[in-house]
């Protein structure tokens, strides 16, 4: 294999990696991050101002700090920040960052820089597990829980269903997991499709605007799962970039730099799995960003996935931040499920970066 000095491993339709052209400069790490937080602190203080009763930004955020410091004030502003709209923010950043990063993986997993969870079939079985819960009451033992786990189960039975279905003769041929996926995707909603309609009528149209996206019902309870689910995946993917970018180059790549690709790959699939389940427990079924969030980011920091992570997730929760925004205020006094808002985004913008700037897996050129 011929070195490229400081070239960052590419796939996805590549033979070979190939540095990116000298005249274009990758734009600084701590930029980025400089700058997608400052977009994200944007996004989050127009949130909780913003809405039937306004509140300054100033005002909104007197109130947070007045709640950490343990002295809360007992007034209207304060309940509608505190227990109303602070928790839909930080939810919406939550499951924005965690979309994000399962986004980033599943494009390694497939070596597809267009891919994400939805296209592998794993939002589709956690929507199965979700929505047997909410009609049915299955794992009602499990209370406060019970979504999230039959979320989570929904998409790890897809995960392994999907894998065995794929492998053949003990490897996993990137296309053919796209193939198997998208096949077994559809099978999901066909069975989520068959469940609402055999379910209770009355709930038929929240469990609808549900499995759209939303984060109407957030709260502080809440907040736990995802963000353990998403600081667990983040640390442990960013132990494994060196990892990531060995399986970017292919699997015979990573073989011969001593990367175990079974172990890693059934390893990502898994953290995968469980964050994409969480997010879907608790806000529907979200496209677009886990797609259209790594594909802006690789284009800024390169395709080390070092980089590409902690860009990833400030960058989606800030995305996701001002699509919850725009779909709770763009028909006020009703909301809009925020997939219509991100389908509506995403699909422009992603349609756009590929037809100015031709892209392969990890590079651009």
């Amino acid at each position: 294999m011929r070195e490229t000095g400081s070239a960052v491993p590419v796939a996805g339709g590549c033979q070979h990696a190939e540095p990116a052209p000298r005249g274009r400069r990758r734009v600084p790490l701590s930029l980025v991050l400089a700058g997608c937080s400052l977009l994200l602190l944007i996004a989050a203080s127009a949130a909780v101002g913003i809405g039937s009763v306004a509140v300054s930004p100033a005002a909104a955020w007197h109130v947070v700090a007045s709640h950490l410091a343990g002295h809360p004030a007992s007034t209207v502003d304060d309940e509608i920040i505190w227990q109303i709209r602070l928790p839909r923010v930080l939810l919406a950043a939550v499951i924005g960052a965690a979309l994000a990063v399962a986004g980033t993986v599943v494009q390694v997993l497939v070596r597809n820089a267009l891919a994400d969870p939805y296209l592998l079939g794993i939002s589709s079985g956690a929507s199965v597990g979700a929505t047997a819960v909410l009609l049915f009451g299955a794992l009602a033992s499990l209370g406060l829980w019970a979504v999230s786990a039959g979320s989570i189960i929904g998409a790890l039975v897809a995960m392994a269903t999907v894998f065995a279905v794929a492998r053949q003769g003990g490897t996993l041929a990137p296309t053919q997991l796209i193939l198997c996926g998208v096949v077994m995707a559809a099978f999901f909603e066909a069975i989520t499709s068959f469940l609402i309609f055999r379910g209770n009528p009355q709930a038929t149209q929240s469990i609808l605007f549900w499995l759209l996206g939303s984060f109407g019902l957030a709260s502080w309870s809440q907040l736990p799962l995802p963000a353990i689910c998403l600081l667990a995946a983040v640390g442990y993917l960013i132990t494994q970039g060196r990892a990531l970018n060995a399986l970017a180059m292919g699997p015979e790549a990573a073989s011969s730099l001593g990367v175990d690709v079974r172990r890693l790959r059934r390893d990502l699939y898994i953290a995968t799995s469980r964050v994409a389940g969480v997010a879907v427990a608790v806000s529907g079924v979200i496209g677009f960003v886990g797609l259209v969030v790594p594909h802006i980011v690789r284009l800024l920091v390169g395709s080390d996935h070092r980089r590409v992570l902690p860009a990833g997730a400030l960058a989606g929760a800030a995305f996701m931040t001002a699509a919850d925004l725009l779909a709770r205020t763009i028909v006020a006094p009703q909301e809009m499920p925020i997939g219509v808002i991100t389908a509506f985004i995403g699909a422009p913008a992603l349609v756009i970066l590929i037809r100015r700037r031709p892209y392969l897996y990890g590079t651009a050129e």
